[in-house]
């Protein structure tokens, strides 16, 4: 199963600091009066150079904010998701667990430790850490935990909380790609083609298709026997994607 760019690289909100880091002489400059202070500027600074893929610079803004406030959760778990990036999952995990020790209700800490067990073979873990992260009642992204929550229980082979986590995405975000596109694929599996046919084709209008999509339509189409959009599909997808396991599959009429 194919993950998508949005799930990818999940970030905490604090983290997410959109300003430019302001630097001088290569140093980045900014006094702040205390300590937390000091903690979470260098940990906005982090999340920005992160955002960057500048792992290295990151992590010696995290040590500076650890150091000035070592009970700053929101660092550790930057650190978590840096080493997660960097594939030390010692670091990452002992990171995260220190972060949830210091917050153990933090929304964005307990998504993020929650995709970090998924992506680690832990997926039935990561759940209990997803519906942690949702009991918050002030989270402001339960759309990205109900997908990323469905796609860690559909790894698990669950495929029917998988579905309930789809559709509860999308009554909070109805245009989540990945929630429109998987739930396309369990409808499609279900029999229900109309239904699969509305919600992937929703999904390659707000995003640009891939060659999961565009497979997907093609069998779609095919089944409700709707030829001529079965072939513009077919047709996209060996334009695009030629080297695809989707279009070897198209190649060899391997449909289901």
């Amino acid at each position: 199963m194919k993950r998508l760019a949005a799930l990818a690289c999940i970030v905490l909100a604090v983290a997410c600091a959109t300003k430019e880091p302001e630097s001088s002489g290569g140093t980045i400059v900014g006094e702040v009066s205390d300590a937390r202070n000091r903690a979470r500027v260098h940990t906005e600074l982090a999340g920005a150079y992160f955002e960057r893929g500048n792992m290295g610079v990151a992590l010696d803004e995290l040590r500076q904010a650890t150091t000035a406030d070592p009970s700053y959760p929101q660092a550790f778990g930057l650190l978590g998701l840096v080493y997660m990036e960097l594939k030390d999952t010692g670091q990452a995990e002992s990171n995260f667990q220190h972060a949830l020790k210091l917050s153990p209700n933090d929304a964005d800490i307990n998504h993020n430790y929650g995709w970090f067990l998924c992506q680690n073979g832990r997926e039935k873990d990561s759940i209990k850490h997803f519906l942690q992260a949702l009991r918050n009642p002030l989270y402001a992204s339960p759309g990205r935990t109900y997908s990323a929550a469905g796609l860690c229980s559909l790894r698990a082979n669950n495929p029917k909380d998988a579905e309930q986590f789809f559709q509860r995405a999308l009554r909070v975000d109805p245009d989540d790609p990945t929630s429109l596109l998987q739930l396309g694929q369990i409808r499609y599996r279900q029999g229900n083609t109309e239904e699969a046919r509305r919600l992937v084709s929703r999904y390659n209008k707000l995003v640009s298709p891939n060659p999961e999509s565009l497979w997907l339509a093609v069998k779609i189409e095919r089944k409700l026997g709707e030829r001529v959009s079965e072939q513009s599909y077919a047709n996209q997808l060996r334009r695009r994607f030629p080297n695809s396991a989707e279009y070897q599959s198209l190649q060899r009429g391997q449909y289901d």
